[in-house]
C-alpha cells in the first residue's frame, strides 16, 4: 500500500452494530460501505420488511494505513480483517460487484464458509454478474452460493445455473 493511497478494507464489529459504526464512520468523514438487504421480519402483532446488513459483524471502509488507528477508535469496531498480518483489502471493482448485487437481486443472504467445502470455479455469462469468477460452495435448484474473497463469506444468488459456466481461473483476476 502507498503512503496516501486508500483501499476498501474489512472492518469487524460487535453483533449488531454494523449500521451504527456505519453511521459513525460516516460523521467522521470517512467512506464506509454497509451492504443492507430487505428482509420480511414476522412478529406476533404485525408483519414488517426491515433492512439488515448482509454480512453480520463485517462492513466496508475506505482508507489509508495512516487513518487505521483513527478508525479503531470508534465505537463498536472490534478489529480490521486481517490478511497476512496486514488488514485485507478488498479491489473496488468488488465493492461495486457488491454494490450491484444488492441493487439488482432481491434474494441475497450471506452465508459463513467456516464449515463449507468449495467446489468447481465458474463464471458468470449473463446478467448483472458478468465476467464474475467465483468458486461454487453449493447448489441447490437454482441458489448458487459463490466465493468472495478476503471476507470469509459468500454470497447467495438466486441465478440460472445455465448463466455459469466452469472456468480453470483463479477466483479473482
Amino acid at each position: 500500500m502507498k503512503k496516501n493511497e486508500k483501499n476498501w478494507m474489512v472492518l469487524y464489529t460487535r453483533s449488531r452494530w454494523e449500521k451504527k459504526v456505519d453511521q459513525l464512520l460516516k460523521e467522521q468523514n470517512f467512506n464506509s460501505f454497509c451492504p443492507l438487504v430487505k428482509t420480511s421480519k414476522q412478529w406476533v402483532d404485525r408483519h414488517k420488511i426491515i433492512e439488515v446488513p448482509l454480512f453480520r459483524s463485517y462492513l466496508f471502509v475506505q482508507a489509508g494505513q495512516w487513518e487505521q488507528s483513527r478508525i479503531m477508535q470508534t465505537s463498536g469496531i472490534v478489529n480490521f480483517i486481517s490478511s497476512g498480518g496486514k488488514p485485507a483489502t478488498i479491489k473496488d471493482a468488488e465493492i461495486e460487484r457488491i454494490k450491484l448485487i444488492v441493487k439488482q437481486y432481491a434474494d441475497i443472504e450471506a452465508i459463513s464458509l467456516e464449515n463449507i467445502n468449495v467446489g468447481d470455479m465458474v463464471k458468470v455469462i449473463n446478467g448483472p454478474l458478468l465476467n464474475h469468477k467465483g468458486e461454487i460452495a453449493q447448489i441447490q435448484g437454482r441458489s448458487v452460493v459463490m466465493v468472495i474473497d478476503n471476507i470469509n463469506c459468500a454470497l447467495t444468488v438466486k441465478i440460472n445455473q445455465r448463466e455459469l459456466s466452469h472456468t480453470n481461473q483463479p477466483l479473482l483476476s
